[in-house]
């Protein structure tokens, strides 16, 4: 037994089986161990899903690229915690407000501020920033996370489910008392196959929080 292999099965068993299917019991089942010796090395669950998440941290890809601008580098960031996040959906519903300050943690924090150099922004700015393309990005996985439970519990993809409620929404959503909502989502739907549409919104989103962050960069100059 180590604190790497009681991690490792951890992640795995929350990649697996989601983070409610995570408890101290279900993990020594797992490792073919009594609950009381995972004691021995993890003082509770809370401690377990931040070695978790700090672990996930320190395997998410590094490659700092000072020739590429700034708005790039930022995307980059984004692009890699959402892919880490499918990677690991359980991470996406642990609250980050007091986040693990290990060395994945720490490594994580400080190549991302670095995304951010020469972007002209302040130092709290950069804090700011960060923070918020971060929290944008956990929702949107979140998202990405809740659909993916309802397909598997449904057994419809979106596209299925709304031509089920389709002839529902059109008795509905008449166009003379919902004019905005009934021309709008029709265009939108028909567009994208669905009301919603996670991989779309997530581009959108991304990209014009990048905006506001240039321009929010081009005003203090």
């Amino acid at each position: 037994m180590s604190i790497d292999l009681i991690v490792e099965a951890a992640v795995a068993l929350a990649d697996g089986k989601g983070l409610e299917a995570l408890t101290m019991r279900s993990l020594a089942s797992d490792l073919g161990v009594r609950v009381m010796t995972l004691y021995n090395y993890v003082p509770s669950r809370s401690d377990l899903i931040d070695l978790m998440l700090d672990s996930t941290y320190a395997a998410m890809p590094r490659q700092h690229q000072p020739d590429h601008a700034w708005q790039a580098r930022v995307r980059d960031i984004a692009d890699s915690n959402r892919s880490m996040l499918f990677l690991h959906l359980w991470a996406a519903a642990v609250s980050t407000a007091r986040p693990p300050l290990g060395p994945g943690q720490m490594a994580k924090y400080e190549h991302e501020l670095q995304a951010f150099t020469d972007s002209g922004l302040t130092d709290l700015q950069i804090d700011d920033s960060l923070n918020y393309l971060l929290s944008f990005v956990h929702a949107n996985a979140r998202d990405h996370a809740a659909i993916a439970r309802a397909r598997e519990q449904d057994g419809r993809d979106d596209f299925e489910w709304w031509t089920a409620v389709e002839p529902l929404l059109g008795k509905f959503l008449a166009p003379d008392a919902y004019p905005h909502a009934a021309r709008i989502g029709s265009a939108a739907g028909a567009a994208r196959g669905s009301a919603y549409d996670p991989e779309h919104a997530y581009r959108f989103g991304r990209d014009r929080i990048i905006d506001g962050l240039t321009r929010l960069a081009e005003a203090e100059h």
